[in-house]
């Protein structure tokens, strides 16, 4: 008699697993990146993305993975509109694109193992993938405007000086 309900249960407990995972996701998204370094010391990575499960899953918790740095997203009330940001120094986030990895909480169960057996995390399925194409940030000219605009200033002012000193002989 007990037969039967453990089969259904079984038939049925894949099913029930499966209402927390986002099926099908669709997603739209913004990126943003430093374009200038010679004010700032870092260049900075935003993503905004909206998702959308096929199975009308919302409030997804998500992980983003870039290079093995791990971070998690923050969601907008609604439950669909999602952001994560990092920062690292110019050197370390060149001109390129860049795949970043998202997961959800069962997938970064799977990638926190994965790293902590010094596995290669990329054996790891990510929910989905945003590519970030950084332009890389432009770090000026040699010489900065400020100084070039005193010393031209100061030739000027010279040219001035010299040209009343020669009127005054």
């Amino acid at each position: 008699a007990n037969i039967p309900i453990f089969v259904a249960a079984l038939v049925l407990l894949p099913l029930l697993a499966q209402a927390d995972t986002c099926l099908g996701p669709s997603v739209k998204s913004k990126v943003y990146t430093t374009s200038e370094a010679g004010l700032s010391t870092k260049t900075v990575f935003v993503v905004e993305f909206s998702l959308t499960c096929k199975n009308g899953l919302k409030n997804v918790n998500l992980y983003a993975d870039l290079n093995d740095r791990t971070l998690p997203a923050t969601r907008s009330q609604d439950g669909t509109k999602y952001q994560v940001s990092w920062s690292d120094t110019h050197d370390k986030l060149s001109k390129g694109t860049y795949a970043v990895r998202f997961f959800d909480d069962e997938g970064y169960a799977s990638l926190r193992k994965v790293q902590r057996s010094k596995e290669d995390t990329a054996t790891v399925k990510p929910l989905f993938t945003i590519d970030v194409n950084h332009q890389g940030a432009w770090k000026g000219p040699i010489v900065q405007s400020e100084f070039l605009a005193a010393t031209i200033a100061m030739f000027v002012w010279y040219l001035a000086f010299s040209a009343k000193s020669k009127l005054q002989e």
